[in-house]
C-alpha cells in the first residue's frame, strides 16, 4: 500500500497525548489505563478514525483503542479527534496505538479484550501476500491470545474476494462463524446499530454491497 507521506507527521504522533507511546507497559492493565472496569475493543487500522471515534461517542460503557501503523493516517485519525473535543465531545473512553498487528500480543494479555474491528482493511491480492491479510491464519492466531473467550471478531470489506478468503481463513484458524451477510446495509439484523466508517460510505454511495462477518475464537483447552 503506498501512501501519500505528510511531512511531519511523524512528530505529531510522537507528541500527541491521546497516543499511547510505549503500549507494552500496559499490557494487562488496560482498565487500570482507562480507570474502569469497562470491556475494551478495539478497531486494528483503525484508518481515518471516523469509525471508532463515532463508536466512543455512542458506546461510553466501552473502552476503545484505534491501532494505525501509518503515522500519516493517524494524523488525520488525532486531527479529527481533536475537532470533536473541540465541539465539547468527551472521548475519555478512547486511546490510540501505533504498532504493526503483529505485535498486539506483546501489548495485550490473555483475555483482556472483548472484541476486535477489522474494517475495509487491505486485501493485499496477490497470493504470495495471504499472510499479510488481517484475516489470515497468521493474524486469527495473534487476536486469540488476547481476545476473551466469549470475546468476538468483527469484520467488514467491500471487496468480494477477500470476503470469500476470510470465508474459509477464519475457520481454518479453529474460529467459528456466527453471522455471515453480504449486503450489511439489506439485513436488518445485522445493520442494526451500523457505524460506517468512510470508506463504507464512499463504497455505498456507489451502490457497492457491503460484506460483513462476526466470528468467536477457539475454545482453550482445559
Amino acid at each position: 500500500m503506498r501512501l501519500r507521506h505528510i511531512t511531519g507527521s511523524e512528530d505529531y504522533v510522537a507528541q500527541s497525548e491521546y497516543v499511547v507511546h510505549e503500549p507494552e507497559k500496559n499490557k494487562g492493565q488496560w482498565q487500570q489505563f482507562f480507570g474502569n472496569g469497562h470491556p475494551i475493543h478495539v478497531e486494528i487500522g483503525m484508518g481515518k478514525g471516523q469509525f471508532i471515534e463515532q463508536m466512543a461517542l455512542t458506546h461510553p460503557e466501552i473502552n476503545y483503542i484505534g491501532i494505525e501503523r501509518y503515522d500519516t493516517v493517524m494524523l488525520k485519525a488525532l486531527k479529527k479527534r481533536e475537532a470533536l473535543m473541540a465541539e465539547g465531545a468527551a472521548l475519555q473512553n478512547l486511546t490510540f496505538i501505533s504498532i504493526d498487528a503483529r505485535l498486539l500480543a506483546d501489548v495485550f494479555e490473555a483475555g483482556e479484550i472483548e472484541r476486535v474491528y477489522l474494517n475495509f482493511s487491505d486485501p493485499w491480492p496477490k497470493d504470495r501476500q495471504a499472510n499479510r491479510r488481517l484475516t489470515s491464519p497468521v493474524f486469527m492466531k495473534i487476536y486469540q491470545q488476547f481476545l476473551k473467550q466469549d470475546g468476538d471478531l468483527e469484520f467488514k470489506t467491500d471487496n468480494e474476494g477477500l470476503f470469500d478468503y476470510s470465508l474459509l481463513s477464519i475457520p481454518e484458524a479453529g474460529w467459528t462463524l456466527t453471522a455471515v451477510t453480504r449486503d450489511l446495509h439489506h439485513d436488518e439484523r445485522m445493520n442494526q446499530g451500523n457505524i460506517m466508517t468512510e470508506y463504507e460510505e464512499k463504497f455505498s454511495a456507489k451502490g457497492n454491497p457491503i460484506f460483513k462477518l462476526i466470528a468467536t475464537p477457539p475454545v482453550h483447552e482445559a
